[in-house]
């Protein structure tokens, strides 16, 4: 789908600087499942894909024991472009890729959108967000005019670091693939 790419951008001078590529989002263009990071980290941005390495593998990996894969589900970023250091994108960065984001969210239109950590959990909620209680939470979020519903999660690589992490992390996959099941979307929880 076309007009999901962004083709070329230089709003944010130090992320182009900083970038070898834009990092798209990847998966189906209609998934009922929407995962966003908060920016590509040095992994994502050799490759062009989001949530690849070992943030990619345990979010893989939690997909398939909630009877998903990842070619089921959409996956992207808050913001496209790697920002240096891996640090956190600044505000102004976030809101120069907003309308990108809200574009892939308005015509990918997901029953859920699930956000992998503190960046993208505030961004979309437009709220202070205390990731680490309130993963699993749904939230009804109104973005460009529709009503959405955001499922906050702890970012993959927080279970990498504290493994306490690990069961809310996977609870919170098997519970946005719940959704899915319980609104007749494309689970396949019944084929395991």
């Amino acid at each position: 789908m076309r007009e999901l790419c962004v083709e070329d951008c230089e709003r944010c001078p130090e992320l182009v600087d900083s970038r070898s590529r834009i990092v798209d989002g990847v998966g189906p263009p209609d998934a009922d499942l929407l995962f966003v990071g908060e920016a590509p980290g040095e992994n994502e941005d050799e490759s062009g894909e989001p949530f690849v390495g070992r943030s990619g593998t345990v979010l893989d990996d939690a997909l398939r024991d909630a009877g998903l894969d990842r070619s089921d589900v959409r996956i992207t970023n808050c913001v496209r472009c790697r920002p240096p250091d891996n640090r956190d994108p600044t505000s102004e960065e976030l809101a120069n890729c907003r309308g990108y984001l809200e574009t892939e969210i308005d015509r990918v239109d997901p029953d859920v959108i699930v956000t992998l950590g503190k960046v993208p959990s505030q961004h979309l909620l437009g709220r202070d967000v205390a990731v680490t209680s309130e993963a699993g939470d749904l939230s009804d979020v109104t973005i460009e005019g529709k009503p959405r519903r955001v499922l906050v999660s702890v970012h993959p690589a927080a279970t990498l670091y504290d493994r306490s992490q690990r069961d809310t992390f996977e609870e919170t996959i098997a519970r946005a693939a719940g959704f899915l099941d319980d609104d007749g979307g494309q689970s396949r929880l019944g084929e395991f």
